[in-house]
């Protein structure tokens, strides 16, 4: 069994069509998770994860705060205890409301998806 807590892991400013958030690398690869990698977003108010795409799904749950995930041309509304699929190639964005930061948890395939 692997356990790690948020206070131990290294919190990295994603800088690449990103403002104000960070990522932290909470079960991977390297710390011998063999098929997946849990990712753990802080994102301020006002901010904003990269409009981006890629061929792999991943799977988010907002553990706080409120936002919007961008999906193709729709922008749907986040908060707490909410899930997201994000299917293969599908361009995607991650913002936090205004007035309240958005804190996420991603699950990637482990390969390209968790390249840093």
């Amino acid at each position: 069994m692997i356990k790690r807590s948020a206070g131990e892991v290294q919190a990295v400013t994603v800088e690449a069509g990103a403002q104000d958030v960070r990522i932290q690398w909470m079960l991977d690869e390297a710390c011998g998770a063999p098929n997946f990698t849990l990712r753990r977003f802080e994102i301020d108010p006002g901010g904003h994860t990269p409009l981006h795409a890629h061929p792999w799904e991943h799977v988010v749950y907002v553990l706080r705060g409120r936002g919007t995930v961008v999906a193709g041309e729709a922008a749907t509304p986040l908060g707490p205890d909410e899930a997201v699929l994000v299917s293969p190639d599908e361009r995607h964005q991650f913002k936090a409301a205004d007035d309240e930061g958005l804190v996420l948890l991603c699950l990637v395939p482990n390969g390209p998806a968790t390249a840093r």
